[in-house]
């Protein structure tokens, strides 16, 4: 799958909710599969739909068990405490910035067979999962840094 670049009206539009009737198709496993070997071959450690072209709540995170995708997700419960930390992203190469995120979050989602899950999430995991889940609303990381870094820049 191709990767859509910043700018691109999509990266920008709130995803729409995916409906159950969806989850059930041939087609929407193939498209999960293949968002979770993109991600990989890509070295990410999440893609969301939008990133692919596909404006629908569903991304892909990875984990130390393996990719697994989260769809229609909400966040609800999030850590008083915050972290900042650099981030990427594969949408737009080689701009990293620091940017605060809830240290700890806890996520209600369907899983790739339409079953609800509920994921506590610390650290880079929870990190990922709210930058993904900004790009189902249409907000970069770069919306959020506090100052970003061209590594284009940084080799010449």
């Amino acid at each position: 799958m191709e990767i859509i670049l910043h700018p691109n009206d999509i990266l920008r539009q709130k995803a729409k909710k995916i409906a159950e009737s969806e989850l059930k198709s041939p087609e929407f496993a193939k498209f999960v599969d293949q968002m979770a070997k993109t991600m990989l071959e890509k070295d990410g450690l999440g893609l969301a739909a939008p990133q692919v072209g596909v404006s629908k709540r569903l991304f892909i995170a990875n984990t130390k068990q393996g990719p697994i995708a989260l769809i229609n997700p909400k966040i609800i419960k999030k850590s008083w405490r915050k972290e900042t930390d650099e981030e990427g992203c594969l949408s737009i190469p080689a701009i990293y910035g620091d940017v605060s995120r809830h240290r700890s979050i806890k996520v209600k989602a369907l899983n790739h067979e339409g079953r609800e899950v509920v994921l506590e999430a610390k650290g880079l995991f929870a990190r990922v999962i709210q930058h993904e889940m900004d790009h189902l609303d249409g907000v970069l990381f770069i919306d959020k840094a506090k100052k970003t870094r061209d590594m284009r820049k940084e080799q010449l």
